[in-house]
């Protein structure tokens, strides 16, 4: 079978050829439908984050997939299901109280393997096996579209840490701000607009009209702003001051300028990976107002099976001009070079190793 991998030494993915993999007990074989391309797939390709399984050259890329089982062996699955995979996996043969938990989001480095990321074989391949406790059943309907299922969880659970923050009075946030206008930040958008029923949008980015991000963003009713005239600090001033600030760029500075952005008692939920970087604050000022006037920052990252079954919900819930434009290519593995392209017109794309048909 094909799959998509980077090798040791090599900054591009490239078509390796694989055996078919053969499911052991309580696994699950899954003929892959379309897998997503995301920000962390060319990290990886790059050398700049991930680690190869142990022992192997070579990394299966891949982490947002959908696909249909083909054998569910012991399982509670049937040959036929559609079906999205979680992308954290326990270490082998160590015990794991996060993962017996059902709580593989919050284990710390070292504790956890990530699929085509850290330690582990992705999903970019004609098939791909997995123990059944890390697969959820979707919808058939979402099957062209269900490989968003995964970076929409990770939304999900930031608005659910920064909604658990407030637990301790009424919160009831109108205006939410989205820094960051790539792919997670549009899902993350149609999210607060269509499931959390947000009133007030804005969307902070750094791009320049026309701009399919622009249109997609305006046309959910929510305002463009662009930090390079309006930083994110100067968004109170220039338009509201904002309950609840999503951080998705990874661009350290914009962590201390949600700070300024949020209104009294909001939240911000920092889910950018930046590197290392050294520059000035005023620490005590940004202290003292996050004292006097109640503000929280929280940090996010992966996701857990309720918000996957929470994104399906929600995916199902998103307009389909929404997903159409969203998805600006799908591709056939021999066209590797486009399903990794990105330019200023590409906002999210798959790689497609099979087509659905419903089984009758």
């Amino acid at each position: 079978m094909q799959a998509i991998a980077v090798e040791q030494g090599r900054g591009r993915p490239a078509i390796l050829e694989q055996e078919r993999p053969d499911p052991a007990a309580g696994e699950v074989l899954v003929r892959t439908l379309r897998v997503g391309v995301d920000g962390t797939d060319h990290e990886v390709i790059a050398g700049n984050h991930g680690e190869f399984p142990e022992g192997e050259t070579h990394l299966v890329l891949g982490h947002e997939a959908v696909g249909v089982v083909e054998d569910g062996g012991d399982t509670r699955f049937s040959a036929g299901d559609v079906v999205v995979p979680t992308v954290r996996r326990p270490p082998p043969g160590a015990e794991n109280g996060y993962f017996e938990r059902g709580e593989s989001d919050m284990a710390p480095a070292g504790e956890y393997l990530e699929r085509g990321i850290v330690g582990a074989h992705g999903y970019m391949a004609e098939y791909f096996v997995t123990d059944a406790a890390f697969l959820l059943e979707i919808p058939s309907s979402l099957a062209d579209v269900g490989f968003l299922v995964e970076p929409l969880s990770i939304a999900v659970k930031a608005v659910e840490l920064a909604t658990s923050s407030r637990s301790s009075f009424t919160w009831h946030p109108e205006s939410a701000a989205v820094v960051g206008n790539g792919s997670l930040g549009l899902l993350t958008l149609a999210y607060l607009k269509h499931v959390e029923g947000y009133d007030r949008l804005y969307c902070v980015g750094r791009r320049d009209r026309p701009d399919p991000t622009i249109d997609i963003i305006e046309a959910l009713g929510a305002t463009y702003v662009d930090s390079r005239e309006t930083p994110v600090s100067d968004v109170p001033d220039a338009h509201e001051p904002i309950d609840f600030v999503f951080e998705a760029t990874g661009y350290a500075k914009h962590a201390f300028e949600a700070i300024d952005a949020l209104a009294p008692n909001g939240v911000g939920a920092l889910l950018g990976v930046p590197e290392p970087w050294e520059f000035e604050v005023d620490g005590g000022r940004l202290h003292r107002e996050m004292v006097l006037h109640n503000k929280a920052l929280v940090g996010s990252v992966n996701s857990r099976m309720r918000h996957f079954e929470a994104s399906t919900e929600a995916l199902s819930a998103f307009p389909e001009w929404f997903v159409d434009r969203l998805v600006t290519g799908v591709y056939d593995v021999d066209d590797l070079a486009a399903a990794f392209d990105d330019d200023d017109t590409t906002i999210k794309t798959a790689v497609q190793f099979s087509e659905y048909e419903e089984r009758r």
